[in-house]
């Protein structure tokens, strides 16, 4: 009786709540459908931002790539006494032949004095864990600068240690260990700073790997290989270093870290960058954990041999942008090319010679193939529009080559008679390299070149499937690509079983720009099942919320945008007078692969009738332009155009690192800039440049401040 008093009592009450709360229910439907749609827009507007940073970086790298193959054409194909090979081919003097002697010689420190004066931390060698740690402390304050004297004794100690390391390390890690895996830094110190305080230094207990790209882009990569390097001499089997596509001295002249360390080591910032290049040489290619998981820095292709990579002579490769050159010895006994001046910045390097790895030509053919200067090509406008790279082809096709030219898989090699044909294996070690470093993968099956990027392949899971089964591994990881989360999996994940599968790990946070992206780090024991540290090196994104982060990175991305859209403004004028019904006028001029239908509205602030005023436009785009003022428009688009490229070109011909030009040095760079670009500029354009940069009239230009002075400003960030 009570229990049925009881539950009708409470039924009434249970009805009344039901009643009570049917408008509560339909309020939380409409406040749910409004979140999801409000999160919904966030992530397609987060997509696109993503979209627009990744595809202004990898036309970068593109251009970075097709500008070091003209200059492989130039080598390759003009008189070795044309002043524009000579302007160039001290970049291309890749491989020593000199004894290990003369460069202990050359970069010797103890000439170099430490003054009392000096601030900074004092080292002793061989290094210690309280050595290193100081280093960090010094770093971390920003002190003043680490001693060129201590720089060069820890350069030399890691290249002596690099060099007895194989290919490939094998570690292993056990029930009592974990070890650390970190991606790309790409000169950020304050993301290394932070997963050593959140992870522990490495240690015995802790070993770690770091998988390449340390420099570039950021503004301490020369601090961060001085802490990998120091914690590398001091626990050399428990910190591994993987070289990655970063790790290259053509690649550093774009993207930052030669001009960092010439800046930063005035007097010997020189026999810095040239020790640089040969550890970079030394680093080791891969790291494999328990023989089960392979750490590589971009990926793998179809024809990727691991057994061929180890027995690879890595440090031949010192730019794996260009194979290296084999030199034939010469009738006298002498090899050749020997008698050649002995480069004044260091001993002597031979250039060793492979050709096309598609060519099937006969050896010798090619010898009768007239060779010119750049002075002497057609000067009429209508025979300038020939291309360099149009008159090689016509030779090629003279000499009955392959008529198949494939970047960054297919370089001719030079025509002088001294130097002798590749071997096989060199072609093929050559492209092990080029897919470790450059790879990335892709859902889809099979193996291509990487179009995107300029170098490398992409690879589908079948890909992985096949090499990793191969080698009895069952994991893949990789960095080379940011992440908005620090990593991603790709190529069938499972973990409940041993499935084959990628993973990329990258530790750069906020690499586009604050909020960007996480950075992350791998902590994997025995069972090797990867565990996944997150982390946001600013405090400042730290504290922003979902939609400032996002409205944040979006107006950095849409200025990059707009910089790129200004650049292109003539060709962009020429496709609209088209009127392309089909909106692709604005992707076939800048060829980023961008949405832009989806980005319309926050580029364009005015439409009457679905019609856009085109030239007022482009005239909005609220950017402006450089102070110094030059009569010739279309020199000054080119300069807009090709920022990089031509600093990049500038940083080539300051053989002495001075950051100073003359005015025949800044003639020649144009006039290497206007061959590659396929374009006529005229001698009057450039000198009339020359001289508005000339500001102390002294007839030498300082690189820094031309490039700034036509650096472009986004006005729609003061608006």
């Amino acid at each position: 009786m009570g229990c049925t008093m009881g539950k009708s009592r409470i039924q009434p009450n249970k009805c009344d709540r039901v009643s009570i709360s049917v408008p509560a229910i339909r309020a939380a439907l409409l406040i749910q459908r409004w979140y999801r749609q409000y999160v919904a827009r966030l992530e397609m507007r987060r997509r696109c931002t993503w979209n627009i940073f990744q595809s202004i970086e990898y036309a970068g790298e593109q251009d970075q790539i097709k500008l070091y193959h003209f200059f492989g054409f130039l080598m390759d194909h003009f008189t070795p006494a044309s002043s524009e090979r000579n302007l160039i081919s001290h970049i291309f003097r890749e491989n020593e032949v000199c004894h290990d002697a003369d460069w202990e010689r050359y970069f010797c420190y103890k000439d170099i004095e430490v003054p009392d004066s000096y601030c900074g931390p004092h080292l002793t060698f061989p290094m210690t864990f309280c050595g290193v740690s100081k280093l960090m402390e010094a770093f971390k304050l920003k002190q003043q600068q680490l001693h060129a004297r201590y720089v060069l004794q820890i350069l030399g100690e890691t290249w002596r240690l690099l060099r007895i390391l194989p290919n490939i390390n094998h570690v292993s890690v056990c029930h009592t260990k974990e070890i650390t895996i970190c991606g790309d830094l790409h000169g950020q110190l304050e993301d290394l700073l932070l997963i050593f305080y959140k992870n522990g230094l490495p240690s015995c207990e802790k070993p770690y790997i770091f998988n390449g790209d340390f420099v570039d882009r950021g503004k301490n990569s020369l601090e961060i290989l001085l802490i990998l390097f120091g914690f590398l001499l001091v626990y050399p089997n428990e910190v591994h270093l993987n070289r990655g596509n970063h790790e290259d001295h053509i690649v550093n002249l774009r993207y930052g870290f030669t001009k960092e360390v010439l800046g930063k080591y005035r007097v010997h910032g020189k026999k810095i960058l040239k020790l640089l290049q040969k550890i970079f040489s030394w680093l080791p290619l891969a790291t494999v954990i328990n023989q089960k998981v392979l750490v590589v820095h971009g990926g793998i292709s179809d024809s990727t041999d691991l057994d061929m990579v180890a027995r690879i002579d890595r440090h031949r490769y010192v730019s794996v942008l260009r194979p290296p050159k084999v030199i034939r010895p010469t009738l006298n006994g002498n090899k050749a090319g020997s008698g050649r001046n002995e480069d004044a910045s260091g001993p002597a390097e031979g250039r060793r010679r492979v050709r096309s790895l598609t060519n099937t030509s006969v050896p010798g053919q090619r010898n009768n193939i007239p060779r010119r200067s750049l002075h002497n090509l057609p000067t009429s406008g209508a025979q300038l529009n020939c291309s360099v790279e149009d008159e090689l082809k016509k030779r090629r096709r003279l000499a009955g080559f392959d008529q198949t030219y494939r970047e960054m898989k297919t370089l001719d090699s030079d025509s002088d008679p001294e130097f002798g044909e590749p071997t096989e294996t060199q072609g093929h070690e050559w492209k092990q390299i080029v897919d470790l470093l450059w790879s990335d993968p892709t859902p889809q099956n099979g193996c291509f070149s990487n179009e995107v990027r300029g170098g490398g392949c992409y690879w589908g899971p079948d890909v992985t499937e096949e090499v990793l089964g191969k080698h009895n591994l069952q994991l893949l990881i990789r960095s080379h690509e940011c992440k908005q989360d620090g990593y991603e999996f790709c190529h069938n994940r499972r973990v409940s079983t041993e499935r084959n599968t990628v993973l990329t790990i990258f530790s750069a946070s906020n690499y586009y720009e604050v909020g960007s992206n996480r950075g992350a780090y791998i902590r994997m024991g025995h069972d090797l099942v990867p565990h996944f540290i997150q982390y946001q090196a600013s405090r400042t994104c730290r504290e922003l919320t979902l939609r400032q982060s996002v409205g944040w990175t979006e107006r950095s991305a849409l200025r990059a945008l707009r910089q790129q859209l200004f650049v292109h403004k003539s060709d962009l004028i020429g496709a609209f007078q088209e009127f392309d019904p089909n909106n692709t006028a604005t992707e076939r001029v800048l060829k980023l692969g961008l949405p832009w239908r989806v980005l319309r509205p926050q580029l364009i602030n005015r439409a009457q009738h679905g019609m856009v005023d085109y030239q007022q436009w482009i005239r909005e785009l609220s950017i402006t332009e450089p102070k110094p003022e030059v009569s010739d428009t279309s020199i000054m688009e080119t300069m807009y155009k090709n920022h990089s490229n031509l600093e990049t070109i500038f940083r080539i011909i300051d053989t002495d690192h001075s950051g100073l030009i003359s005015f025949e040095e800044f003639r020649q760079t144009w006039k290497l800039l206007s061959s590659h670009l396929k374009m006529e500029i005229s001698d009057k354009a450039v000198t009339d440049l020359a001289q508005s940069m000339d500001f102390n009239k002294d007839g030498s230009i300082d690189i820094n401040e031309f490039m700034e002075a036509f650096r472009l400003v986004d006005l729609s960030t003061h608006a």
